[in-house]
């Protein structure tokens, strides 16, 4: 496999952010608009970062280092249709574990109680489900608040 290189997003590979999110589930299932996902991609308060394959971006991790009651929240993990089950998204978090390990005690998600191939990924990595947020973004769904100790 090709190596993964994880840095800080560039202006352009936001943009490209943007639309891959925007595309993708569970975003488009919770009515997330490329316009809002570009907002986010721009936030100067978001730390954005871009996995890439032989200098190509194939996938998107955001984090809020001030995140949930101070501590680092990662708000998104989005990779490339293109470039899936290639270990990227699991490279990306371990990326984002590194930042914050010996910063913060630990790390908390959100992912959505209908995305259950996320949940499983998010538990096969470390984290733990210690809260719901019921009906949070859209009716009939829940935002289930995931943990791991750094």
């Amino acid at each position: 496999m090709n190596q993964i290189d994880i840095k800080p997003a560039t202006n352009p590979e936001r943009q490209w952010a943007a639309r891959i999110i925007s595309e993708s589930d569970p975003w488009m299932t919770l009515g997330i608009t490329y316009e809002r996902c570009l907002k986010v991609c721009h936030d100067p308060e978001f730390q954005i970062y871009i996995a890439h394959i032989d200098h190509t971006p194939c996938g998107v991790v955001i984090a809020d280092p001030r995140g949930l009651a101070g501590s680092p929240y990662i708000k998104l993990i989005a990779v490339d249709p293109g470039y899936r089950n290639r270990k990227i998204g699991a490279a990306m978090i371990v990326y984002v574990e590194n930042e914050f390990r010996g910063k913060s005690r630990f790390l908390f998600l959100c992912v959505s109680s209908f995305n259950t191939q996320a949940q499983k990924f998010y538990a096969s990595h470390g984290f733990i489900q210690i809260g719901e947020l019921k009906d949070f973004i859209i009716n009939g769904a829940s935002e289930l608040i995931m943990q791991k100790a750094l």
